[in-house]
């Protein structure tokens, strides 16, 4: 099942978050029982390399592959999807014109500007046809348009009004960060979440998919209430953290039992 059939059929998708370049740790982050992998050349460590490679191990285990691209990197948003990428997601889209950007990055014309060249898609995705990729790749690959800002905010709008923007991700933290106005940062900010749930509610309500960065897990549910459904946690320094923690907490309480 493609990331899009699983996004219209309005249950949670969750993935785990990728920071380190290499493909064998994305490969063992794939073998967890997540509903897909991103990897994040933003804040992350992943480049270009490491998002050819990482994307191998990620497909091979049967689950879409997501890659975030640094900022203003529209070119490497076609590049993350001649690799093989399912979906990208671009962050700080605030405004018409750098959500009109990212989707020409993005589609085949006529909806946009995609350079032709799947040299590793295709294979990546099993047998087709070049003619089967040119009909289909717009309606399979999604666009993510992160809202963190603002300005994005003001402009939300008119950033779902753009052809080839399939949905939006919302970025609590830097969002936090806008709405406090430089005062804090907090992604579950209860003052801002009336605002964040609108945002889901405005991209829903126009046909496009949602997604939102989880911190917290309890919160989870929360988010999924508001209408998102592309929920997105687990690096891997958090989850050798947890892991190590409940590990080493469970050989403390079998020694204390003995």
């Amino acid at each position: 099942m493609t990331l899009i059939d699983r996004l219209a059929g309005d249950k949670p998708v969750v993935t785990a978050w990728s920071g380190v370049p290499d493909a064998l740790t994305v490969e063992i982050l794939a073998a967890q029982p997540f509903d897909a992998v991103t990897l994040d050349m933003q804040h992350g460590g992943h480049h270009e390399d490491s998002v050819l490679r990482g994307i191998v191990p990620i497909k091979r285990a049967g689950k879409p592959a997501i890659v975030r691209i640094p900022v203003g990197r529209f070119d490497m948003a076609s590049r993350a999807l001649d690799f093989g990428a399912d979906a990208v997601i671009a962050p700080m889209v605030n405004s018409a014109e750098d959500a009109r950007r990212f989707a020409a990055a993005m589609k085949y014309p006529p909806v946009g500007e995609r350079s032709w060249g799947p040299t590793f898609a295709m294979p990546r995705y099993g047998q087709g046809t070049q003619q089967q990729w040119l009909e289909e790749s717009n309606k399979r690959t999604v666009s993510f348009a992160m809202i963190e800002t603002r300005s994005a905010l003001d402009a939300l709008d008119d950033i779902l009004a753009v052809p080839g923007i399939d949905a939006v991700f919302l970025g609590p933290s830097d969002f936090s960060i806008a709405w406090s106005r430089g005062k804090t940062v907090n992604s579950t900010l209860e003052d801002m979440m009336e605002t964040v749930a609108s945002v889901a509610a405005r991209a829903r309500a126009a046909g496009k998919f949602t997604g939102i960065y989880v911190i917290d897990p309890a919160i989870a549910g929360r988010f999924v209430k508001m209408g998102y459904r592309l929920l997105a946690t687990g690096s891997e320094g958090q989850l050798i953290a947890r892991g190590a923690a409940a590990q080493l907490g469970a050989i403390s309480e079998s020694i204390g039992k003995a």
